[in-house]
């Protein structure tokens, strides 16, 4: 059973991950590969919608993915856009990345050698990940201007697509720990985390919701 306090700490972790950008055409729209087809179904919404002419997937395996998507998360984000009525002229495949950094690098990569003028990037994540994905664009592709997006919807609906609520907990603790430490890893920007966030944090961290956590860090009191 989940504490009613744990519930209200999950939800300023999920408000603070969220970039809350307003979305406008971009020179791109890249989707950050996951085991979250709906990464793929909001880049081919957002295509349609005339916000990026080119799409990039961006992707190989992982061990959360392998099953699901055998033939890599960004083959499998392509075949679904395609199913969905995007040329395949309008998509372009990255299938070796397997961290956020790669999703970039290699996608920054493969955007020159197909000589793509890109001044900006709408970065489409899983809704948990948009502060995560944006500092390390940032970071490795700092001449672009980045806007964030992801699947449009709430905490609850979010926790119903997944199916369990102590998974989601766990990943939205771990991905503001990554917040905390890849900055002087040199793997993201820094940013600002205000106090009712860490707090929020802490007190999951001490209630046990520690799954993706890296054995690096601990709670910061």
């Amino acid at each position: 059973m989940i504490s009613a306090q744990a519930w209200a700490d999950t939800r300023r972790l999920w408000d603070y991950h969220q970039m809350g950008h307003t979305l406008r055409p971009c020179s791109v729209a890249i989707g950050l590969g996951s085991h979250d087809l709906g990464v793929a179904e909001t880049a081919v919404d957002l295509y349609k919608r005339g916000m990026a002419p080119l799409l990039v997937f961006t992707g190989a395996t992982s061990p959360t993915t392998r099953d699901r998507m055998p033939r890599g998360e960004a083959v499998h984000y392509r075949e679904r856009a395609l199913e969905l009525g995007v040329p395949d002229s309008a998509i372009l495949v990255e299938p070796r990345a397997r961290n956020t950094g790669e999703n970039i690098r290699f996608s920054r990569e493969l955007l020159e050698e197909a000589d793509v003028d890109v001044s900006s990037v709408l970065l489409i994540s899983k809704p948990y990940e948009e502060r995560r994905a944006y500092a390390t664009a940032r970071k490795l592709w700092p001449a672009v201007e980045i806007v964030s997006a992801s699947s449009p919807m709430t905490l609850e609906e979010y926790v119903d697509s997944i199916g369990e609520a102590r998974l989601v907990i766990d990943m939205l603790v771990g991905a503001l720990q990554r917040l905390l430490i890849y900055p002087a890893q040199g793997f993201m920007i820094s940013q600002s985390v205000p106090d009712d966030v860490l707090e929020a944090y802490d007190r999951l961290c001490h209630a046990g919701f520690t799954g993706r956590l890296l054995v690096t860090d601990q709670p910061s009191a």
